[in-house]
């Protein structure tokens, strides 16, 4: 059998390439009729994503362990998979106060091609390895491959070479798990989604559940991080208006001071709301703040009362 028959058989066996029952008159559908179907379909990806938590939960806490330890967590994806790693990635400093560098997400084909598809960069396995080891990855990492079809040459490489450097290795796809066969993976998240509306267009229900799956990992991992406070982020950076604002809103909610006390506090505390909420609620001074939080592991209910 050719390479390209074998290639055709594969795509042609995935769920995401099946044609969707519900959606097969699409093409004769109103505009109202297509946006319902579409909305219908939906609906099913969060059933789908709840089937996977107890692995999404492994993940997680595999995640923190890496992250506590001095490791990263680095995404490696194509097309839309890529996008979407990358964009987890990059919302992860200003949302919870991560180094750059400790979550990052790469895409075939490099920053070029989270604006312009670049459909031939996944091809080739080895540019998933070169990425890996560009990065150098090592046993501390997690290395997170994302792929609605399992199967993407790029992502299989770079797992493939994270395993070979020692690296835990988690997979996010969107093909049944009986269907997955990368070896040795230590997590793999399988979220079912079934035929697609418009057939193989793995940018709508498949791109939706690996959203879901990636805002699980990072939220959770940082929650688990200490990162948030009752259900507000304490650990954002203050880098544009709008986080100076919310930083502020932030402190008055959970301290109740006023406007101009949460500003000064915020100053006091050089943006940094943890250290803010410490000195207001416990009443100490930066210092003694600053201390508790270290003592604390960064964790503000433990820093206030000092255990």
């Amino acid at each position: 059998m050719s390479d390209r028959k074998k290639l055709f058989d594969e795509i042609s066996a995935l769920s995401t390439e099946q044609r969707n029952k519900n959606s097969m008159n699409i093409d004769n559908a109103t505009v109202s009729e297509i946006i319902r179907i579409i909305n219908e379909e939906d609906k099913t990806v969060p059933l789908a994503v709840e089937k996977e938590l107890p692995y999404i939960e492994n993940a997680v806490e595999i995640i923190v362990h890496s992250l506590k330890n001095g490791g990263r967590l680095l995404y490696f994806g194509a097309g839309t998979s890529g996008r979407l790693g990358v964009v987890d990635a990059s919302e992860c400093p200003p949302t919870f106060g991560t180094p750059f560098g400790m979550i990052e997400g790469f895409i075939a084909g490099g920053r070029e091609a989270m604006f312009r598809a670049q459909e031939g960069a996944e091809d080739k396995e080895e540019n998933g390895a070169i990425d890996v080891i560009k990065v150098k990855v090592n046993r501390k990492d997690v290395v997170c491959g994302i792929a609605a079809s399992r199967r993407t040459p790029y992502v299989v490489g770079a797992i493939k070479m994270a395993q070979k450097l020692g690296a835990k290795t988690l997979y996010i796809t969107c093909t049944p798990r009986n269907s997955f066969n990368i070896d040795k993976v230590d997590i793999a998240i399988c979220v079912d989604v079934g035929p697609e509306v418009i057939m193989g267009s793995t940018r709508m229900k498949s791109g939706t559940a690996q959203k879901l799956v990636l805002n699980m990992l990072t939220t959770a991992s940082m929650v688990r991080l200490g990162k948030v406070y009752e259900n507000m982020m304490i650990d954002l950076q203050m880098t544009n208006k709008k986080l100076e604002e919310r930083s502020k809103r932030i402190v008055m909610t959970i301290t109740g001071v006023t406007y101009e006390e949460a500003e000064k506090y915020l100053l006091k505390s050089k943006g940094h709301v943890k250290t803010a909420l410490v000195m207001i609620i416990a009443k100490v001074g930066l210092r003694e703040a600053k201390l508790r939080l270290k003592k604390s592991d960064g964790f503000v209910r433990k820093a206030i009362w000092n255990e």
